[in-house]
């Protein structure tokens, strides 16, 4: 008979923890704090930004994205966010999509404006700027792509002549390739 007192105390002690857990989830996530306003912001990309995303003023979450459609008029990522009640955001403020660390995933910081007026529900953010794709910075420094090649491509269009042809008189007139001094480098 002891035996099953122990497993049934164990077996409420496993419940109320369980039931603290739920608990603490549903407050954490503040699936409680229902309501706020839309709020619509159009980004070329929208790279990592998901339904539940968070959109923060100043690193503080004041609301989540909602949804999210492609505009098939003009090809942009459509974002509708749901801001908090108690926040007021100007009608001149700027939407941008940040990334939460280096390797971290993004949001939506809200950049506040200095107008006097405010963005009702179902306002558009007018000014926004996209995700910055980190593998495609990262794959033009490898890989070139950068000022002084892009020059002398335009040197070579003007010119009628292969871009190759360019960067070899490029060089020549920077001594890299002197015959009269072979450790001539152009820096």
């Amino acid at each position: 008979m002891g035996k099953h007192i122990f497993e049934t105390v164990i077996g409420a002690i496993v419940l109320i923890v369980a039931a603290a857990f739920l608990y603490f989830a549903y407050n954490s996530t503040h699936v409680s704090k229902s309501g706020g306003y839309l709020l619509v912001a159009k980004f070329q990309k929208a790279d990592g930004i998901v339904v539940g995303t968070d959109v923060r003023i100043s690193g503080i979450k004041v609301g989540s994205v909602t949804k999210q459609e492609l505009e098939t008029s003009s090809f942009l990522a459509k974002i509708w966010m749901s801001v908090d009640k108690s926040i007021k955001v100007p009608d001149d403020s700027s939407a941008e999509i940040v990334s939460d660390g280096l390797l971290g995933g993004k949001y939506i910081n809200l950049v506040p404006g200095a107008e006097d007026s405010f963005l009702k529900s179902g306002g558009e953010i007018r000014y926004t700027q996209s995700a910055v794709n980190l593998e495609t910075l990262i794959g033009k420094y490898i890989f070139g792509g950068t000022k002084k090649d892009e020059d002398k491509s335009d040197k070579a269009d003007k010119s009628g002549e292969s871009s190759n042809d360019a960067a070899t008189k490029d060089d020549n007139k920077a001594g890299t390739n002197d015959k009269k001094n072979p450790f001539a480098t152009g820096l």
